[in-house]
């Protein structure tokens, strides 16, 4: 990207987020895809209310709805007509319909010649995966394609596979029964999660965005920090953690918050790689943030096996550190740059701002008391919906009209595409994994391969996750590194939760590490900075993520998996002693300019402080106490 060009809002979203990019129809065709897509929030709404149906009819008709709007949405070649369905999506959007309708019209004859599949069963199961795949394209990008085929030909050409990966090979008719007519395939956990928890809590955030509580949320934090030094850097840092409560994206984080924080950054001072990676780091943070957290959270309670709620409460104090971290890096790089904050007079009142709009937080309330109350995810979204809808209809300024209620329901169905064909092609994966038994093997190999140590494994754990997440998507992310990576934690003796945790983290901070950091483009795009220098500048700010998996794993108690005890508190305390001297240590600012010396010592110390272990904090605490004396002591002279 040329620097010094500065994209708007939309065409940063349809530059760097694909499923952004869609189709723009006008008269009759806009309005059948939005009734379809209407139609699509209905039948999950009606499931979530009367209960859902058998768990493949279920999936069934929740995969033929996001197929067909794949197809309509998302065109064949980006060069054709953005404004007229082109004949070969439409056939696209029938066969995508049709072909998860044959389990639903054929459901208890394939339930009773189950492992026997019919020539048609099989044909019409080839069309289905391929539909999965070709959506995948459009949808999710080629590096998904690339990893979903890879798996395939792994499943036919086991038998010339080296060593331990070799197996006896599938047969169509294996593949096919497995992948397309059994739930261990695309049918499967993921696309089951989709189409329960998933599709609501982004119908949710669908709804939430229709009250206004972005801009809510931006007016909080200008309040709060706005006046600080360096206030519009930790506006982006407090607003963005903010909306990470009801968004899952960090791409359409980076753009919701950026295109307001950005410019104030810039004008303030702050060099535009600089603003460009505040957003991006603390926009990709936004998948970290309980109650919703991003698409994988939700897959973790079915892998992991425990209620949502423990996800949350095991995300709380990882996601906190984080956040501190970033903000202690915009900090330090406002002090050694001397840029000042936003005058009071210009900012908003906080009381102000709560008299007139604080109702719209009420919706988030009602979610965490749900869940912390034992209300299963479905059950809590689905009155939460409610709430959002009604909490608005509280003042004439941000009530919703009936027709932004309708609308609400279209971009709910627009929104879930991304995950929905995510979890499809993932289902292809976990189902190679299934029937071939490589995910044992896989970890087998890397436990062979690190010798059953547990930093090297964890180093090549995160290695693979970053690589994963730098062209697939934060859900399918997770699916692979948990089936292939996570079990070999596990052997190694590490708690289920952590091991999940520690690859949903990686998968997610993929986001900003060069070369492929679609947030940090994302931010480059609308400060107009250097796309790689925002990355390189956001992966220093978000340094606290790349750095808290492995003291979960190595402290499960940071994940409240005990509850809170004294131990935890003192880990937290040297914790956040370590995050003030990694970010100072990298920014080059303490309470003065720190030399190279220094910067190298006190990250040495910050790591020993983040690291648990009495030896280890009580030395990184005295080299942190030496290097702020001589900090104060530099400055006073």
């Amino acid at each position: 990207m040329a620097e010094d060009k500065i994209l708007s809002g939309d065409e940063v979203l349809k530059k760097y987020d694909k499923e952004s990019n869609t189709m723009e129809y006008g008269g009759v065709m806009a309005k059948f895809v939005a009734a379809l897509a209407i139609s699509f929030s209905v039948f999950q709404l009606y499931t979530a209310i009367f209960g859902v149906l058998d768990a493949q009819l279920q999936r069934a008709i929740h995969l033929g709805f996001g197929l067909s709007l794949s197809f309509l949405l998302y065109p064949t070649k980006k060069s054709w007509r953005r404004d007229k369905l082109h004949p070969v999506d439409g056939v696209l959007a029938i066969l995508g319909a049709a072909a998860p309708a044959y389990i639903v019209i054929n459901y208890y004859q394939l339930v009773l010649r189950s492992g026997l599949p019919t020539t048609t069963d099989i044909i019409i199961g080839i069309i289905g995966i391929a539909l999965v795949i070709e959506a995948a394209r459009r949808v999710v990008g080629i590096p998904m394609v690339c990893v979903v085929l890879f798996f395939i030909a792994y499943a036919f050409l086991g038998q010339h596979m080296p060593g331990a990966l070799a197996h006896r090979g599938l047969t169509a008719d294996q593949f096919v029964s497995h992948v397309y007519y059994t739930t261990e395939g695309i049918f499967g956990i993921p696309l089951g999660v989709s189409s329960t928890f998933i599709f609501l809590f982004i119908l949710f955030g669908a709804y939430l965005e229709s009250t206004g509580l972005g801009k809510f949320f931006i007016d909080i934090a200008n309040a709060i920090a706005g006046w600080a030094s360096g206030g519009p850097a930790k506006v982006a840092v407090l607003s963005s953690g903010l909306m990470g409560t009801v968004s899952g994206s960090s791409v359409a984080n980076v753009v919701g918050t950026g295109s307001l924080t950005i410019p104030m950054m810039k004008k303030l001072g702050y060099h535009k790689d600089f603003a460009g990676a505040v957003e991006a780091a603390a926009s990709t943070g936004g998948q970290l943030m309980p109650p919703v957290m991003g698409a994988a959270a939700f897959l973790m309670t079915e892998f992991v096996g425990v209620p949502y709620i423990e996800i949350v409460k095991a995300a709380i104090i990882p996601a906190a550190l984080y956040f501190i971290g970033v903000w202690l890096g915009v900090h330090f790089e406002a002090k050694r740059n001397n840029l000042k904050g936003i005058p009071r007079e210009e900012l908003p009142r906080l009381f102000d701002i709560l008299r007139e709009r604080g109702h719209l937080a009420i919706p988030l309330i009602v979610i965490v008391w749900l869940l912390v109350s034992g209300y299963s995810p479905m059950r809590a979204a689905l009155v939460a919906i409610i709430a959002s809808i009604i909490v608005s209809a509280l003042k004439k300024s941000t009530r919703m009209k009936p027709i932004e209620i309708i609308k609400g329901l279209e971009n709910g169905a627009r929104n879930v595409l991304g995950v929905l064909v995510a979890c499809a092609s993932a289902g292809i994966i976990i189902g190679v994994v299934t029937k071939t038994g490589v995910g044992l093997k896989l970890a087998s190999a890397l436990l062979d391969l690190t010798s059953g140590l547990l930093l090297p494994s964890m180093f090549l754990t995160m290695i693979t996750a970053i690589i994963l997440g730098m062209g697939v998507p934060t859900t399918a992310n997770y699916v692979i590194t948990s089936t292939i990576a996570a079990p070999a934690l596990l052997q190694m003796g590490v708690p289920i939760l952590a091991a999940h945790m520690f690859v949903f983290y990686f998968g997610i901070i993929a986001d900003v590490t060069p070369p492929v950091a679609l947030a940090a483009y994302a931010g480059a795009g609308i400060s107009g900075g250097n796309a790689l220098k925002t990355g390189v500048n956001a992966s220093k700010l978000a340094i606290a993520a790349f750095i808290i998996p492995y003291m979960f794993v190595m402290s499960p108690e940071l994940l409240l998996i005990d509850g809170l005890t004294t131990g935890l508190i003192v880990s937290l305390i040297t914790a956040l002693i370590g995050m003030v001297a990694v970010s100072s240590s990298l920014i080059g600012y303490l309470a003065a300019p720190l030399r190279t010396v220094e910067r190298l010592i006190l990250f040495g110390g910050g790591i020993m402080l983040i690291k648990p272990g009495i030896m280890t904090d009580v030395i990184g605490v005295a080299i942190f106490a030496a290097i702020l004396f001589l900090q104060i002591r530099s400055r006073k002279a």
